[in-house]
């Protein structure tokens, strides 16, 4: 793979992951705080996985949207690929931003309304990275169907507290 960056491979993957994990890391501030307290006390429908299990789930599909991230930039580079890149760090602030309201402010109903935009971002990202790459759009599946079950339980949460 030909990187049309100045920037080395693994210092380009480096980024990418930091980059990725920085916005999970803003979401986690909100989101672990409220595990124990407002989430435990909420109703919630008997298939809601585990909350053991959303930790590791999450920093696959991190680790899976920063090789894709990485995959089209060592293609294409930044200039190339900007709208992709475009949607890719849209996706990431609105990740970010369905934690903070759901967890952070306790708002499954405005949580609700925004994972919509959250999942036709992904969708679009998805959308975008297959004109660049197929290996790093075939990344991003697990991802989307992630979000698109986490939106069916936040809809569900919102519609059973609400």
């Amino acid at each position: 793979m030909q990187s049309v960056s100045s920037l080395k491979p693994a210092t380009g993957l480096f980024i990418s992951f930091l980059i990725c994990f920085s916005a999970a890391a803003i979401g986690s501030l909100a989101t672990t705080p409220q595990i124990p307290n407002w989430y435990a006390d909420i109703a919630k429908p008997t298939w809601t996985p585990p909350n053991w299990l959303f930790g590791p789930v999450w920093t696959i599909l991190f680790s899976l949207m920063a090789t894709a991230a990485w995959i089209v930039w060592c293609k294409h580079g930044m200039k190339n690929a900007r709208n992709a890149f475009a949607w890719f760090g849209i996706q990431l602030i609105l990740n970010s931003l369905w934690s903070i309201l759901f967890f952070g402010w306790n708002n499954p109903g405005a949580a609700a309304v925004e994972i919509l935009f959250l999942w036709l971002a992904i969708l679009l990202t998805l959308v975008t990275f297959s004109k660049k790459s197929k290996t790093a759009s075939l990344l991003l599946v697990p991802y989307f169907l992630w979000v698109s079950f986490a939106m069916v339980l936040n809809i569900t949460i919102w519609q059973m507290n609400g």
